[in-house]
């Protein structure tokens, strides 16, 4: 099966009651790992790559890579760019072979942001590739995404549909009170996602999808493993898995994972080195972290995103 867009899969899942995972990719093993579970699972999926990935193993690396994952599965599979930072760069991957990108110009103005995100759509739709922006500011660090919590800004439901009929993108990225990295909350917090304002977007945009960026959950058994062996993520502490699952069964489409994946990856390594201190063959030490980000993508799949089977609905 080659490359698909994501017009399909976002229309499944929006009628359905679940979402698809974004999972992010940066070298073979992550993508072995990701696929493995989704293939297994029988899962819709999106490879996404951001421009720290792009940077770390070549664009061209990359395609090739989620090309031999298309060839090994015949579940659907989109490639995305997640956090595109400019027309050139989206311009690049639509050229390159991706199905999907997403422009964030979320930290213009409303009206610049409807300019640059328009542009990226009208080329992109040219050439057959589907289009997410973001409306609204995260908070948090991933790559070269980095915006303060005092920065960060909730979506106004009020500006979704003018934004999306002016810029014609075929998804929207909102903040809801998700975030970037490991370090969303502290330990002893009750954090809890705007799920009203997601029910408002929804209102204004009906069968439209929505998109959560920022949705890793820091699993506490893969801290606990870093920290037993000589890390020191003590405090990290992600997003509540129940209301992404709520959210999951509305709306949201599309659950971005990339926090998670890098600390079952990180877990497996250090896990192994502190096991194994003669071992010196990256293949046993980073085929145990592989095996751990299979891990997660297949609980994710059946706990929070609910699209186990989908692949063949």
């Amino acid at each position: 099966m080659a490359l698909v867009t994501s017009t399909e899969m976002f229309r499944k899942a929006y009628h359905g009651g679940y979402a698809v995972g974004a999972f992010n990719v940066n070298n073979m093993e992550i993508v072995q790992g990701i696929v493995e579970a989704a293939d297994e699972l029988r899962s819709p999926l999106i490879l996404q790559a951001s421009a720290g990935a792009r940077k770390y193993a070549t664009s061209e690396y990359l395609m090739h890579l989620v090309q031999a994952a298309v060839e090994s599965t015949d579940i659907p599979i989109v490639m995305h760019l997640d956090h595109g930072a400019d027309f050139d760069i989206c311009k690049a991957c639509v050229d390159s072979g991706f199905t999907s990108v997403m422009i964030d110009a979320s930290g213009l103005p409303f009206e610049e942001n409807i300019a640059t995100s328009k542009r990226v759509a009208e080329y992109a739709h040219d050439h057959g590739c589907v289009v997410e922006a973001e409306l609204g500011t995260l908070a948090g660090i991933e790559d070269d995404v980095n915006v303060a919590h005092d920065k960060a800004m909730y979506t106004d439901p009020d500006q979704v549909q003018e934004f999306v009929e002016k810029t014609g993108v075929d998804s929207l990225a909102i903040a809801i009170g998700t975030s970037h990295g490991a370090y969303k909350f502290k330990l002893g917090t009750n954090p809890k996602l705007r799920l009203d304002i997601l029910d408002e977007v929804a209102k204004r945009l009906p069968e439209f999808p929505i998109v959560l960026h920022g949705s890793s959950s820091v699993p506490q058994e893969y801290v606990k493993i870093i920290n037993e062996n000589g890390g020191a993520l003590q405090d990290a502490i992600g997003i509540p898995e129940d209301q992404l699952r709520e959210a999951a069964k509305g709306a949201v489409c599309k659950i971005n994972i990339d926090t998670d994946l890098r600390l079952g990856m990180t877990a497996g390594i250090r896990k192994h080195l502190r096991e194994h201190p003669d071992h010196f063959d990256p293949r046993q030490y980073i085929g145990d972290g592989r095996a751990f980000v299979k891990e997660i993508v297949k609980h994710k799949i059946l706990d929070v995103l609910g699209s186990d089977g989908k692949a063949d609905a």
